[in-house]
């Protein structure tokens, strides 16, 4: 019995998990007027090209996240997977194609990610140009809607002050939509950003304690307090999704790949 059971989990941390897709709902109450209603799906660390992460994988995010009807679509950073010699697993304008298909009423927004920085921001932020992906480089966009303008910041911790003072400059005080990789801004931005989505931590990967705790040391200077899901200090409230893909090992246990639709309140 312990062999098969090891057998089992051994299983599903190299392939049925890792191999898996889910829209995973999340009901988020958030005293800012301008965000209440909203559907937002966030699609964190999609690692293409990574083991379990090719072309079809990619078309099936995508039809997931348009089947989920989501209001506004915002991309969470790490959108290539990179080999120890800096070479991509997969070509940057192959996962541009296979992302176009995103849509939304209210557009399609990214941040870059680490991974994304090491392979030329500026590249990668130009193939999803091409794809019809905003990316919000340290600014803020204005988006319209009928109750009223939601303001969303890009803030790229790797190539600006992490505290979000560049993609909110300008702006007076107000409820801002507020969208980085690395968690580990969220206790330095201002109170402005009501709402703040990342990325980044691959929820460590593995629900294993040990490993996990060993995971998020890498991930994050604050270790397991910004792991996964919904965290709220101060008044405000962070999201930090479990991602798609993989970096390190290729395994996922008790944390599989999700899209996450967050539903405002």
């Amino acid at each position: 019995m312990v062999a098969a059971l090891a057998a089992a989990l051994l299983l599903d941390a190299v392939w049925w998990e890792p191999d898996s897709l889910r829209v995973t709902e999340y009901d988020l109450t958030v005293e800012a007027p301008a965000l209440k209603g909203l559907r937002i799906a966030v699609i964190a660390d999609l690692h293409a090209g990574a083991p379990y992460i090719d072309a079809a994988k990619i078309d099936a995010v995508v039809a997931a996240t348009q089947a989920a009807r989501p209001d506004l679509i915002l991309l969470a950073g790490d959108y290539v997977s990179d080999r120890d010699d800096g070479s991509l697993r997969m070509p940057l304008d192959e996962v541009a194609r296979h992302l176009r298909g995103l849509e939304a009423p209210l557009g399609v927004y990214a941040v870059m990610g680490n991974h994304d920085d090491m392979a030329g921001g500026r590249r990668v932020a130009a193939a999803l140009g091409q794809a019809g992906i905003l990316v919000l480089n340290n600014t803020h966009a204005v988006i319209g809607r009928a109750d009223g303008a939601v303001i969303l910041a890009g803030i790229d911790t790797w190539t600006g002050p992490a505290d979000g003072r560049e993609a909110l400059a300008g702006l007076a005080q107000q409820d801002v939509l507020c969208l980085t990789h690395k968690p580990d801004v969220f206790p330095h931005l201002p109170p402005a950003c009501v709402l703040t989505i990342a990325g980044h931590t691959h929820g460590g990967q593995v629900a294993l304690p040990l490993l996990r705790r060993l995971a998020l040391e890498h991930a994050s200077r604050y270790g397991e307090r910004y792991a996964h899901g919904v965290i709220r200090e101060g008044g405000r409230t962070l999201f930090v999704s479990s991602g798609i893909g993989t970096t390190g090992l290729p395994v996922r246990l008790g944390v599989p790949p999700e899209i996450s639709l967050l539903k405002i309140q």
